[in-house]
């Protein structure tokens, strides 16, 4: 499941011997799994917190310790530690952390929840906010709530048509349209005020 080079136990080893509390081990954790935004946290792990759905990595010495939830996204995990002039570089590749682009025999939920996720909101999220999925009707109307920066934003309907609208249905072709369910009047930071 998961492969630690030598120069990364060496690593952690020196790492934890430096904190002297005796048990402590490594929690890895998956962040946003699933997502493009998806990424893997490091942390120390005092026996205290060791849950009894772990997944236990004994290390000679150490234990890393993976939690049942993110263990499907960080299996073939690979972690390597390579010295360097100005310091270590510790490298985690996960290859299932970000999930994969849904195929054609996927649902129409998940390919447009895909393209929410990988385009949309990380466009919105510069503005402080978000896109959330309702619903899609049988006749492939998408319905969505916009939150954060988005909600009360005067400019929402343009980033409605001209935005998600226009991206969601060039890259799932049965999207036939899309409505807001927004309540904008109740929107207590929009990034742009209304009139």
């Amino acid at each position: 499941m998961i492969d630690i080079s030598d120069s990364a136990r060496d690593y952690f080893s020196k790492l934890l011997a430096q904190q002297s509390v005796r048990g402590l081990g490594i929690r890895l954790l998956a962040i946003k799994p699933g997502t493009p935004a998806g990424d893997c946290r490091l942390e120390f792990c005092e026996a205290a917190e060791v849950r009894g759905d772990d997944f236990v990595v004994d290390c000679d010495g150490f234990s890393i310790y993976i939690d049942s939830a993110s263990a499907p996204f960080l299996d073939s995990l690979s972690i390597s530690y390579e010295q360097q002039r100005t310091g270590g570089q510790l490298t985690i590749r996960a290859p299932k952390l970000k999930g994969s682009v849904p195929g054609a025999e996927a649902s129409l939920i998940e390919r447009v929840q895909y393209v929410l996720d990988t385009e949309i909101n990380p466009g919105v999220a510069s503005h402080g906010g978000r896109v959330s999925l309702v619903e899609i009707s049988g006749e492939g109307v998408v319905v969505l709530r916009f939150g954060g920066g988005c909600h009360g934003c005067g400019q929402v309907d343009v980033t409605l048509k001209h935005g998600v609208e226009k991206t969601l249905r060039e890259r799932v072709p049965e999207v036939t349209a899309v409505r807001d369910s927004t309540d904008h009047s109740s929107g207590t930071a929009p990034y742009y005020k209304r009139d």
